[in-house]
């Protein structure tokens, strides 16, 4: 039976060079954190007039705007000297509307953001990926994606749509030594979620079975594994971060 090298790991190497987009948000700052207390190399992307966690370097861009994200992209590349890994954390959650009446600005906004920018940021660092020999990408999408998302079908059709994405560019890209998987978490510790109330958020926990939110700290770890040697021989996986949810129906488990 094969057994562990000393040298196999969990999380990234030291010296790793990493782009992560959306940088600036609670879960891009704790990522770059902890990626730097693992000295990893690290460049965030996240829009103009947001700051990063201390010490990582920022580049500023709208990632809507096709040109400006290619330009960002090659530029956090450049600062680097190349990159060994691109995390796909940009994206917005905040639009609701009913289907019936859903603005078709407003939902063709939303696939911009959390869709099409993905693909664009991840065809720019496409030659820099290549180039390394051996490359990750990890995209965040979410539990929305295959459950759904009432008021929210533009956020759960992008979300979807990320899915589709990292099978596709798996499958492209696993010869150029470019490994891409997902995450997709469901309800974790974001400011927003903190801040329901204490009877909104026990209805959406009523479904999950560990009957909490996930910590950034679990959504952090599962994607430092998916860069890590450990997960060398795995792509075009989504791995869901959901507590359990949708395992049981309307909570009957408890």
């Amino acid at each position: 039976m094969a057994e562990f090298g000393s040298g196999w790991s969990t999380t990234p190497a030291a010296g790793s060079r990493v782009v992560v987009t959306g940088a600036a948000g609670g879960l891009g700052r704790e990522l770059t954190s902890v990626l730097r207390s693992l000295d990893a190399d690290v460049v965030g992307i996240d829009r103009p007039g947001t700051a990063g966690a201390p010490g990582v370097r920022l580049v500023e861009a709208d990632l809507t705007e096709d040109a400006a994200a290619r330009r960002a992209v090659e530029q956090a590349c450049g600062i680097l000297g190349g990159v060994d890994a691109l995390v796909g954390g940009a994206g917005i959650v905040d639009t609701v509307h009913r289907a019936k009446s859903f603005p078709l600005g407003a939902f063709r906004a939303d696939i911009e953001a959390n869709l099409l920018a993905q693909f664009v940021v991840a065809q720019a660092a496409y030659p820099a990926l290549k180039a390394t020999g051996s490359s990750s990408i990890v995209f965040l999408s979410s539990i929305a994606a295959q459950d759904g998302l009432p008021g929210q079908a533009s956020y759960a059709a992008a979300k979807a749509g990320v899915l589709g994405l990292t099978r596709s560019l798996a499958a492209e890209w696993a010869c150029d030594g470019i490994r891409v998987n997902a995450v997709a978490p469901g309800l974790f510790a974001t400011p927003k979620v903190l801040a329901m109330p204490d009877s909104a958020r026990d209805r959406l926990l009523a479904s999950v079975p560990l009957g909490r939110v996930a910590t950034l700290g679990e959504v952090v770890g599962s994607v430092l594994y998916l860069l890590s040697p450990a997960a060398g021989y795995t792509t075009g996986q989504i791995l869901r971060l959901d507590g359990g949810a949708g395992l049981t129906l309307g909570g009957f488990y408890r």
